[in-house]
């Protein structure tokens, strides 16, 4: 699996403890829609890519006793949203882990349901499967997000469990 980096104990983008996976690539749609440099995973983009196997940061992830869930970020999960399916199907099947995943996304849900029609239809099977939809616009309020626990950036931003099972 492609990644830019890991924070093996993150506490600021979920209620709970978790492992974050900075995923390598993205479209700065948000920077081109505003016309603006906003980013705050823009120093990311120049981070070199590193493989590393999904079964080796699922084992990561598992062996650590202070995480219990694993968030996808910056740049854009969704973007190399092959690679995060695969490592859902590896986590729930193999490892037999149903620790929430959340995903973080610029994309919209509609553009997600469009866009990514047969993915998002695949992560549906899954459970504790959360997704925080959409693009950072500045000179919003920030607001406080109950399935995520945290506050985000934007008023047009919301995180939802898409889980169907």
């Amino acid at each position: 699996m492609k990644i830019k980096g890991i924070t093996d104990e993150d506490f600021v983008n979920y209620k709970l403890p978790s492992i974050f996976i900075a995923c390598p690539y993205c479209t700065f749609k948000c920077e081109k829609e505003c016309g603006k440099h906003i980013c705050q995973n823009s120093s990311l983009a120049n981070a070199p890519v590193i493989e590393v196997s999904q079964s080796s940061i699922i084992t990561r992830y598992l062996q650590n006793p202070i995480t219990q869930a694993i968030v996808f970020g910056g740049l854009e999960p969704f973007d190399d949203i092959r690679s995060v399916a695969i490592f859902i199907m590896l986590l729930r099947a193999i490892f037999n882990d149903d620790s929430p995943v959340v995903i973080y996304t610029g994309y919209t849900e509609d553009e997600i349901k469009t866009k990514f029609k047969e993915y998002l239809k695949f992560l549906k099977k899954f459970s504790n499967i959360i997704v925080k939809f959409g693009r950072f616009i500045p000179d919003q309020n920030s607001h406080y997000d109950p399935i995520l626990g945290v506050n985000l950036a934007s008023d047009n931003q919301y995180a939802k469990d898409i889980s169907e099972v």
